[in-house]
């Protein structure tokens, strides 16, 4: 039996623990580990547990619910991945992991698989169906326009000015990095929230343009925020991201893809001058059509006017003398009628219609004063009324006011001056008395106030002197 030398420090198994995890966070504070994603859970705390292998080993994983939310690749099973993070222990189970804080595609292969995950995902949803496409406007006013605001793209798409003058509104944004998914989303889901009439135009046409690049560079058009805000827009998109061989999903949520910018500027608005002789050529299309169909019409009524005989009043003497014929059976016929209906009234006594008929003779002879008097009573009363309404009118009016000592003012248009504001120095005004109107200028200052003069005295006279 080996004895066991008494200097080997002796450990619990919590410190043996605590000392192994201090050594591998020491050793590896940061690595980067490759591997397939398998058994990925998603609990409902938002963490992420997952392990990554190869053909030979295995490690968990963990990616806690803070930075989950926010990492621009989530990891889905059976994709091979790349993650970030610092290597620690679990001492609960004696296993080492990894906490991840960043996670990205191992190579092109796995992001085209992850690009084709999605658009399976997404279409499942409908959100590329072609009944959901929205057709362009003819002639927009107003061009909305996501993109950055340096580089070759915005002069690209600004060249639609020499095709036709539109006005743009430029939405600045980033095209790649980490944020440009996020801002290009808020910048599609903003000009939808425009409203019409507003301080800024609501656009009738966006576009989503950017230059080449490769997949990684083109990788925020295919983030699931950029496309749904694509394939809910209420204004008619187009998508204008990369060279012609390029593809994003946002082109498939768009409602029209453009090959480049470039072609973007060429479907949103027609050339002028080409519109202008379209025009003109319908023009002279529709003239001439009218002037064939005038012809074939003239043409027509020349071929009617030879079956009519020489003089056409001839067509209607047959039917005139029908219609004298009728009118002539309809009198008589009337004339009957009349008759018959006077046979069979009976004819009163003459004694009983003679004394009605005096009766109401008299009558009516009585009318004629009664109605000259009661006539007479209404207009004495609608007299009396009248000069009461006068009375007061008079009362009311500024003329007894005016009476009294006070002046109505007026400007030159005859408008009442109501308050010293409206009184300008060099301001002719009419001046209205109650037995007349003088005209006067403002001169901006206040009379002076002088003593009235005393009134001579009663006891003495101009020419006599004092009685004491």
């Amino acid at each position: 039996m080996t004895d066991i030398p008494g200097n080997i420090p002796e450990y619990s198994v919590s410190e043996i623990s605590a000392a192994l995890k201090l050594s591998v966070e020491r050793a590896f504070d940061r690595v980067r580990i490759r591997g397939e994603v398998s058994r990925l859970s998603r609990p409902k705390s938002g963490h992420l547990y997952f392990r990554l292998k190869d053909e030979n080993a295995v490690i968990d994983a963990i990616c806690w619910r803070g930075v989950a939310g926010k990492l621009r690749h989530q990891p889905e099973d059976g994709l091979e991945m790349i993650c970030s993070g610092r290597l620690t222990t679990y001492p609960g189970r004696s296993s080492y992991q990894i906490i991840v804080d960043h996670v990205e595609p191992a190579g092109e292969g796995a992001m085209l698989k992850l690009l084709e995950d999605r658009r399976k995902a997404l279409a499942a949803e409908g959100l590329f169906d072609a009944d959901r496409k929205q057709p362009l406007p003819f002639l927009p006013t107003v061009i909305g326009v996501v993109t950055s605001p340096s580089g070759a793209v915005i002069r690209d798409i600004l060249r639609l000015a020499d095709r036709f003058p539109r006005h743009v509104l430029l939405w600045p944004v980033a095209v790649q990095g980490e944020n440009a998914a996020a801002e290009v989303s808020h910048a599609i889901e903003g000009f939808n929230k425009l409203q019409p009439g507003g301080s800024l135009p609501r656009p009738d046409l966006l576009i989503v343009a950017r230059g080449g690049g490769s997949l990684e560079d083109l990788w925020p058009f295919n983030e699931e925020n950029v496309v749904r805000a694509a394939a809910v827009s209420a204004i008619p998109l187009i998508s204008a991201i990369g060279h012609e061989t390029d593809s994003t999903l946002i082109d498939y949520a768009a409602d029209v893809r453009a090959p480049t910018p470039t072609a973007a500027a060429e479907i949103a608005v027609p050339v002028r001058a080409e519109l202008h002789a379209r025009v003109i050529e319908q023009g002279g299309r529709m003239i001439g059509a009218m002037a064939r169909d005038q012809e074939a019409r003239r043409g027509e009524l020349r071929g009617l006017a030879r079956g009519l005989p020489s003089d056409p009043r001839r067509l209607l003497e047959g039917a005139t003398q029908r219609l004298d014929g009728a009118s002539e059976r309809l009198l008589a016929a009337l004339r009957l009628w009349v008759e018959r209906q006077r046979a069979r009234i009976p004819t009163p006594s003459p004694g009983p219609l003679r004394s009605g008929l005096v009766h109401r003779r008299a009558a009516l002879q009585a009318l004629p004063p009664r109605l000259h008097r009661a006539l007479g009573r209404s207009l004495d009363q609608a007299r009396e009324r009248l000069k009461a309404q006068a009375r007061l009118l008079e009362g009311f009016g500024f003329e007894q006011v005016l009476s009294r000592g006070f002046v109505l003012v007026r400007d030159g248009h005859g408008a009442p001056v109501v308050s010293a504001a409206q009184a300008m120095p060099g301001m002719a005004v009419d001046l209205t008395f109650h037995d007349g109107a003088r005209g006067a200028v403002i001169d901006g200052k206040p009379a002076e106030k002088k003593p009235a003069a005393a009134p001579p005295s009663p006891a003495r006279a101009k020419d006599q002197g004092d009685l004491f």
